[in-house]
């Protein structure tokens, strides 16, 4: 049978203009004697590359920096796309990463670049993509460490990334680089586009067309016009922004650099000073290591709760202490910090107001937060950050900066929106209701622990103690798409308790379960449905979802024994910030919690539980070694010590 080559051999003449050899780089490196007797043979070969690349060999041997981002895609200089990224979080990262290089040329110092791109959440819900998001995370902080150690003569390595998984990874990896001058650079936010919905609310317009919620015409529109900027992480406040703001309260980031708006001036301004800031920083030998400390990680922590953020903070805030060689937060320490701070920022998806993010940057993002836990005492003010000063002497400057005033001026001007009503002082907060950010419910089937947004819980549903009590059947599923399947048709009622198992890290790498939390928020009943799951959760989820709850099913956990039918009873006190959530009856028959772990003890894991069958190996390995290292609650790291310490014990056997 004879076929055309014609469609893939149609090249121009010009294919076969070819050289074979070229002149090379004019001029000659500034090498030494000394140099050529006593340096490796990389370090000079480097040189030779560096001419090679194109850079002027005369300056081949000045101090070099390196600039690791999480960019995707390729743009035109116009801004085109000539190849889509994954997402807006890295769309516009080049220009950070252009900005700080020419920077660093100014400083007469040799800017590198390397990257590694990170995924989307939103575009892999309810795929079998989201089975590698959390393991991305690891694996992409490894990668960064090795980039950054494969320039061997790096003098600090300035880090750049935005969203869901890229920034915590950025952040695990610079934890790593204990003995290296570091400084990340939060990727900014995407703007809301005007007279259209958030990037998140636009993921539920499958369930709510299915429930006649929206028309087809209005579904394609309103998906269409969700990003009014092409660059930025979302305009909620989920895991992408709440990792912004960890980044710059672990004073790993400049001050007021975290939710700058993508694209725009204030934001590339933020890449130019982190670049100078990264250089002083190596001039005056301070390395990471003094300034990741118990201390920032505890700041952090009370950041994350007075901004009410996403709860998968709770796996990477563990896993960047982890990296930096420090004490892993317990459950109870995440308990005692929600107790003690006030929730100060009214902001998408957590309200009462459901500001974008832009606006929070505008009201002085994170320095404004900490002005009022500084009156609180409830920041340690003596830590080190990437300014060369402690966070005490920053937050005098904000006080009284042009910076803080003029931001704030135009958030009145620009939306008419006065900068209190955004970040709340403590009096006013306390006024219009706001309490602690998260409860962590424990009990027979959560015995070594759980989390809900305690923010995110229907105030209706609340009583006047602030307490939120359910007692409910179980509708169990043992993957996402039956779960979604029975909303949508109609299948799951208002009272039903939602049990998705087998959906941790063992079965689908601890998969974020947002199709199912967003459907429920945006149908009519669907806040008087209760969600337990061994899975995690977006950080736009809101309503009573329980999340992250251990062991997960597949480990044994008593999640993955319950049954269609069983009695649930779920209790949260908002205000005490405590919780259960507890096995109670089968059918007609009640007993208390402890003739309830009995009964769980008894009974033998679901026989539907397994692992998803489209589960990668890849992600297999890392749910075994995320075990072995601590699990769930310990971060899901690569734990060294103890993976080895499981190899040897099993090699004794």
């Amino acid at each position: 049978m004879n076929s055309s080559h014609e469609d893939i051999d149609s090249s121009p003449q010009e294919i076969f203009r070819i050289q074979t050899r070229a002149a090379g780089p004019a001029g000659s490196l500034p090498l030494t004697e000394e140099m050529l007797k006593n340096s490796p043979s990389g370090d000079l070969f480097g040189m030779t590359q560096n001419a090679g690349m194109g850079w002027n060999p005369a300056e081949a041997g000045r101090k070099q920096f390196l600039i690791l981002s999480t960019q995707g895609g390729l743009r035109a200089p116009d801004g085109r796309p000539i190849a889509l990224g994954y997402h807006t979080g890295h769309w516009e990262i080049g220009l950070l990463v252009q900005a700080a290089a020419e920077e660093f040329r100014r400083l007469q110092v040799i800017p590198f670049a390397g990257f590694c791109s990170d995924p989307c959440d939103g575009r892999t819900q309810g795929t079998t993509g989201m089975f590698d998001s959390l393991p991305y995370r690891n694996d992409a902080a490894i990668l960064f460490r090795r980039l950054a150690r494969s320039l061997p003569l790096r003098a600090g390595v300035l880090g750049i990334a935005t969203c869901d998984k890229g920034l915590p990874a950025m952040l695990m990896a610079v934890a790593g680089l204990r003995e290296l001058s570091c400084v990340v650079v939060p990727g900014g936010v995407t703007l809301p586009a005007e007279a259209a919905e958030d990037a998140g609310t636009v993921q539920t317009l499958g369930t709510r067309f299915a429930h006649g919620l929206v028309s087809l015409s209005e579904a394609a529109e309103l998906g269409c016009r969700a990003c009014g900027s092409p660059g930025g992480g979302c305009q909620f406040l989920g895991t992408a922004a709440t990792s912004q703001v960890v980044s710059e309260a672990l004073g790993l980031s400049l001050p007021h650099s975290a939710l700058a708006p993508s694209g725009q001036p204030v934001w590339l301004d933020i890449a130019r000073r982190s670049a100078r800031a990264l250089h002083q920083l190596h001039a005056r030998k301070l390395n990471v290591c003094e300034i990741l400390t118990p201390a920032s990680i505890q700041n952090a922590m009370v950041l994350h709760a007075a901004f009410g953020g996403s709860t998968n903070l709770l796996l990477h805030i563990p896993a960047i202490a982890h990296a930096a060689r420090l004490k892993r937060p317990t459950v109870d320490d995440w308990i005692s910090v929600n107790r003690r701070v006030p929730r100060l920022v009214s902001v998408l998806p957590n309200g009462p107001i459901q500001h974008p993010t832009v606006r929070v940057f505008l009201a002085g993002g994170v320095p404004e937060v900490m002005l009022h836990l500084r009156r609180l005492n409830l920041l340690d003010t003596d830590m080190l950050t990437v300014t060369g000063k402690t966070l005490g002497e920053n937050l005098d400057w904000w006080e009284k900066s042009e910076r803080r005033r003029r931001f704030r001026e135009l958030l009145g001007q620009l939306d008419g929106v006065d900068a209190d009503e955004v970040i709340f002082p403590p009096d006013k907060a306390r006024a219009r209701g706001l309490g602690g950010t998260l409860v962590f419910p424990r009990g027979n089937l959560a015995p070594e622990g759980s989390v809900v947004k305690a923010t995110a819980i229907d105030p209706l549903l609340v009583d006047a103690d602030g307490v939120y009590h359910r007692e409910g059947t179980a509708r169990v599923f043992v993957n996402e798409k039956d779960a979604m399947a029975a909303i949508k048709q109609g299948s799951v009622q208002a009272g039903d308790v939602l049990v998705l198992t087998g959906v941790g890290p063992m079965g689908t790498g601890m998969e974020e379960t947002y199709q199912v939390t967003g459907a429920l928020k945006h149908l009519p009943f669907g806040k008087q449905v209760a969600l337990l799951t061994d899975a995690r959760f977006s950080g736009l989820s809101t309503g009573a979802c329980i999340g992250h709850i251990g062991p997960e099913g597949l480990a044994g956990g008593p999640i993955g024994k319950v049954l269609d039918g069983d009695i649930i009873k779920i209790h949260i006190d908002c205000r005490r910030i405590e919780g259960s959530v507890d096995l109670v009856g089968e059918g007609q028959h009640r007993f208390s919690p402890e003739e309830g772990q009995k009964l769980l003890a008894s009974r033998a894991t679901r026989k539907d539980l397994s692992p998803n069958t489209s589960l990668p190996e890849d992600t297999r390995l890392w749910a075994a070694l995320q075990l072995a290292g601590g699990g769930i609650w310990g971060g899901c790291v690569y734990d060294t010590e103890q993976i080895t310490a499981t190899l040897r014990a099993g090699r004794r056997q």
